[in-house]
């Protein structure tokens, strides 16, 4: 079943005038700080800025991750705005995800932040880059294979919207309880991994039902888990695209599976729990502007 794009735009509510804060160590308020070393906390970082209802709804995305993810005992995660304003939200952070626009509009662009996201590499942090984290500048491409496996090139890689079902998935821990789903994502494709696929897992393949060839090559990846040098752990997922997505079961549990591996958390068996109500998928929702 096609998704349907939603038509209204997403914001966390404790950004909201006049609404209450949540106590500093409440997982619900921004840049939460745990009390309890011996969670494993695990930061997300969505960009707040607006594009289209129901698309590229970062803040919306990663509040329902973190949501999620707070239903696996043990885990402890944070939710960022743009980049992290306090210095101890990084600190003794398991993994880091990262959802926001690439490009020229990069985060890691500005100021130290490739530097500061290379020692968190250098740490063996998990790295989790959803939807557009991969497209840097071509410079920046070694920089972003080096961490993440791949980069998105400008002249060679490509970037499209199509609808796609999932129905297999690779002999993996992180594909636990994932059951198949279809969505309708916009993803970033034809990239440039690291030499020889090493150490590079693919999970997911797609071509557009336009494309000449529906041959699922490597230029058809568009999530992987990469294991670095170190020993440290990423994922990418270049889809990401629509926030009607998370309404399918299997495609949370792929996001949240995939996320608790770069954060070494063990996955159950029968996958990580993702429970979800409309009312909790739609929560952070708000009104469209009045035109």
């Amino acid at each position: 079943m096609r998704c349907v794009r939603i038509s209204h735009w997403f914001v966390v509510a404790s950004l909201f005038v006049g609404t209450v804060p949540l106590r500093s160590e409440e997982p619900g308020s921004i840049e939460a700080q745990s009390t309890d070393p011996k969670l494993a906390k695990i930061v997300l970082i969505a960009g707040s800025n607006a594009f289209k209802p129901g698309e590229h709804e970062y803040v919306a995305g990663c509040a329902v991750l973190r949501d999620l993810l707070q239903q696996t005992p043990g885990v402890f995660p944070v939710l960022a705005l743009d980049w992290p304003k306090k210095p101890e939200t990084l600190a003794g952070a398991k993994s880091v995800v990262f959802l926001f626009d690439g490009g020229d509009k990069h985060q890691l662009l500005a100021a130290d932040r490739m530097a500061q996201v290379r020692k968190l590499a250098d740490e063996g942090v998990g790295l989790v880059g959803l939807h557009q984290f991969v497209d840097v500048p071509k410079d920046l491409g070694d920089r972003m294979r080096d961490l993440m496996g791949a980069a998105w090139e400008k002249g060679h890689s490509q970037r499209a919207h199509w609808v796609h079902k999932y129905a297999t998935f690779a002999e993996h821990p992180s594909s636990r309880g994932v059951t198949p789903f279809e969505i309708d994502d916009g993803y970033l494709f034809k990239l440039r991994f690291v030499p020889e696929m090493k150490s590079v897992t693919p999970l997911l393949r797609t071509v557009s039902p336009k494309a000449a060839s529906q041959e699922l090559t490597d230029e058809a990846i568009v999530a992987w888990l990469y294991e670095r040098a170190n020993g440290g752990r990423s994922f990418t997922f270049t889809g990401t695209h629509l926030h009607a997505s998370l309404a399918e079961e299997g495609y949370r549990r792929f996001l949240i599976n995939n996320i608790l591996w770069t954060a070494g958390v063990e996955i159950p068996k029968s996958g990580a729990p993702v429970s979800v109500t409309p009312e909790g998928l739609n929560k952070y929702l708000k009104p469209a502007p009045a035109k």
